[in-house]
């Protein structure tokens, strides 16, 4: 994925979608912390694409692991 491209923000239901889970999944692996932090944008929670992809591509790991990996690239 080129960073030169704008990076979406995904509803819960489009993240679902990319996962194959149901809305509810989604919600309940956000609420045990299995999923990059979503950013909460007024009432409403997105997550941006480009983390999710990255997190695909390392191999789904807990959100504290992502972090970690992510820090550490940086």
């Amino acid at each position: 994925m080129s960073d030169t491209m704008t990076d979406r923000l995904l509803t819960a239901d489009e993240l679902a979608s990319k996962l194959a889970l149901s809305r509810r999944s989604v919600h309940r692996l956000n609420s045990s912390g299995r999923i990059p932090k979503p950013l909460h944008i007024g009432g409403s929670i997105r997550w941006s694409e480009k983390t999710i992809n990255r997190w695909l591509e390392a191999g789904a790991p807990d959100r504290k692991a992502f972090q970690a990996m992510q820090e550490s690239r940086v």
